[in-house]
């Protein structure tokens, strides 16, 4: 599957399952993916000069083999493009 960054992807598995989001970043080498609100982790900042530190809410990785494509123009354009 040809996963690109800004594709809309759907969950097909996991405890995000069902939802749908953009894909923000790709790890090719552990083939893992990052989408905009989904699969969201807690971590504990220190604080320091420029940061004041806390608890934050950020993405994490899932991998690929969890998404399913669904975003219909980047499809069509591919169709079109091997025929």
């Amino acid at each position: 599957m040809e996963l690109k960054k800004g594709t809309q992807v759907k969950i097909i598995a996991g405890k995000d399952k069902g939802k749908t989001g953009e894909i923000l970043e790709i790890n090719k080498k552990l083939n893992t993916v990052k989408i905009k609100s989904i699969n969201m982790v807690k971590k504990h900042l220190k604080p320091t000069k420029e940061n004041k530190g806390g608890i934050i809410s950020k993405e994490s990785f899932i991998h690929q083999s969890n998404v399913k494509n669904i975003d219909q123009k980047k499809i069509s354009k591919e169709k079109a493009g091997n025929k």
